[in-house]
């Protein structure tokens, strides 16, 4: 009764307003329910509220987040990620690892705070606004940060739609090459379908659509290692204030993991793993819902420009990368 008495007010608000985002998430889905979710906290926060709200959006924020990534995890069958992954996992690779290093010295450049730069090297890299969700936690980022590192990633995804599929047919794809090149290069699931699908339909095949997404699902997996060596290097760089791996161990992503084993290994049915996902796409939304209502919009668009370019660098490096790579191994 005691944590219901504390934080119902800020849960409840967030729920409410995670509802609209979700709704609108649908109809306008090369935004998605995330984005608008953080536009719609962004702008109540702009009205006073009573102090009382504070605990529960923070627990959504924080707590709520950690559970809906663990959720994502009954959604993929590790079993066909590996399938067709293990051809794309030299790319991969390559293209996590430019982006993390591009991230990095582009930041110290432009004196980019340390934990925006992570947050959009591991969004650009890895799987957009779920890794930037997952990462969050190990590194104890402010709300803020993770507020300007998904709009900045949003941005890049809303162009990838629109972009992909022209720049593909300017460049000679197939619809395997295109579907690598849009795993492997495009930052957010719901675009990298998006994209998927526009080219399918000038194709009449669903070839490239099908290979991007598992391409896409073998990317997260690297949500995994990327928060397991944060955590740990976390905890080495903490060491003198006694902070061990035990305490900043990203325990929610074990239990991802578990949950896509059970999901694999018991062979989930597809409605359940379906209403799983959708589950957590919802959390999602609510927790960016709350990241948004922790949110100074005014100080977001004043410093907004650095981490722009700094995802644009990114997002370019990745394309380049991916396309360098489809050439080396002879998939282009």
């Amino acid at each position: 009764m005691a944590f219901i008495k504390k934080n119902y007010q800020g849960i409840l608000l967030s729920f409410l307003l995670a509802l609209v985002a979700n709704f609108l998430g649908d109809k306008f889905t090369i935004i998605g329910g995330p984005v608008f979710g953080i536009l719609l906290g962004m702008v109540i926060a702009l009205f006073p509220r009573s102090g009382g709200f504070e605990p529960g959006i923070q627990f959504t924020s924080k707590k709520i987040l950690q559970f809906a990534i663990v959720l994502l995890g009954f959604g993929m069958n590790l079993f066909q990620i590996f399938a067709v992954g293990k051809q794309s996992l030299l790319i991969i690779i390559a293209t996590i690892s430019i982006a993390l290093i591009v991230a990095y010295f582009v930041s110290q450049w432009m004196k980019i705070p340390g934990n925006v730069s992570i947050l959009v090297g591991v969004g650009s890299a890895i799987c957009g606004g779920s890794a930037i969700a997952a990462t969050a936690p190990v590194i104890d980022a402010k709300d803020e940060d993770i507020a300007k590192s998904i709009s900045v990633i949003f941005l890049f995804n809303v162009l990838a739609a629109f972009l992909f599929p022209i720049f593909g047919d300017f460049l000679g794809l197939d619809d395997i090459g295109f579907g690598m090149w849009a795993g492997t290069a495009i930052n957010d699931t719901s675009s990298v379908v998006a994209a998927g699908q526009t080219w399918a339909a000038s194709r009449a095949s669903d070839v490239a659509l099908n290979y991007a997404t598992i391409v896409k699902l073998t990317r997260t997996l690297a949500i995994i290692p990327i928060t397991l060596i944060l955590a740990f290097y976390r905890s080495r760089k903490s060491s003198q204030v006694s902070v061990k791996l035990s305490q900043t161990f990203p325990w929610f992503i074990l239990f991802f993991l578990l949950a896509a084993i059970v999901s694999t290994v018991f062979q989930l049915n597809t409605e359940i793993t379906a209403s799983l996902t959708a589950l957590s796409k919802f959390f999602i939304t609510m927790a960016m819902t709350a990241i948004g209502l922790n949110t100074n919009i005014v100080r977001l668009i004043k410093s907004g420009g650095k981490p722009i370019l700094l995802g644009f660098c990114c997002w370019v490096s990745i394309m380049l990368v991916s396309l360098l790579m489809q050439q080396v191994l002879g998939i282009w």
